[in-house]
């Protein structure tokens, strides 16, 4: 969606604000021997207290108000009893959200407990990432580029980035125009960045893959060569200078 009124910040406002209190509270309840459906209903109900409800749950009717991922899950993990947590687990969890016909999107990645499969590397590599791309967008710069910088800052780093995922426009639904904002330089994408624009824009890095692949559950995502992801995510305002994060309260780049 575009910005046209204060009335419209407002909801965005409020709605990003709910998605992202509920990701940093997950982010903090989050301990080894928890199940991920535990921290799932935990987030559910800081959602249901601010009168929102889990996009997932009423785009796709995902089985979850909340994607949570671990360890070799990239992406869409379905939280359940059987998966529990544990020390030093790379855990991701994906927070977005409709309240009063207003949409917002953010995710991030962490250690739980203890960095001791040595993944934080990783997350402050995603992290740092994420701040270098939010800083460099507004409007009038291309799409492409951020993906090129997005990309040269992973491979500078001995990681990879998923081809296949992407940021996109956020605001009237869960996934608006712009849409596939990669990770990478799309030679054939001429797209700008709009001010006044909504989007979520999120990284993707990787260890070892390039690739998000389905598991046979219709919804979990692995990499095609195995290996971890690391993913943060805000949804932003696009201005003249420097964007609005909207989502900045879950503090996920701190």
């Amino acid at each position: 969606m575009s910005i046209t009124n204060e009335h419209e910040l407002a909801g965005m406002q409020k709605v990003s604000e709910a998605v992202a209190y509920t990701l940093k509270e997950m982010t903090n309840y989050a301990q080894p021997g928890m199940t991920t459906k535990e921290i799932d209903e935990y987030g559910a109900k800081i959602l249901s207290d601010f009168g929102a409800k889990s996009a997932p749950y009423l785009t796709y009717g995902f089985p979850g108000w909340t994607c949570i991922s671990v360890d070799n899950e990239f992406c869409h993990g379905i939280p359940t009893d059987e998966r529990i947590l544990k020390e030093g687990d790379l855990i991701n969890i994906d927070v977005s959200a409709e309240l009063n016909g207003y949409w917002a999107d953010n995710g991030g990645s962490f250690v739980i407990g203890k960095d001791i499969n040595s993944h934080q590397k990783l997350v402050d590599a995603s992290k740092d990432i994420l701040q270098k791309a939010i800083n460099s967008i507004k409007g009038g710069v291309k799409i492409a580029d951020i993906g090129f910088l997005m990309e040269t800052e992973a491979k500078k780093r001995g990681f990879k980035v998923i081809k296949n995922l992407a940021g996109h426009g956020v605001g009237k639904s869960l996934h608006e125009q712009p849409d596939e904002l990669f990770n990478y330089k799309n030679r054939f994408d001429s797209r700008r960045f709009k001010k006044n624009s909504v989007v979520a824009i999120e990284t993707f890095i990787s260890t070892s893959s390039n690739l998000a692949v389905e598991l046979n559950d219709g919804w979990t995502m692995v990499g095609n060569k195995g290996g971890y992801m690391a993913q943060h995510e805000h949804t932003i305002v696009v201005t003249d200078g420097k964007p609005i994060i909207l989502t900045q309260m879950n503090e996920i780049l701190n």
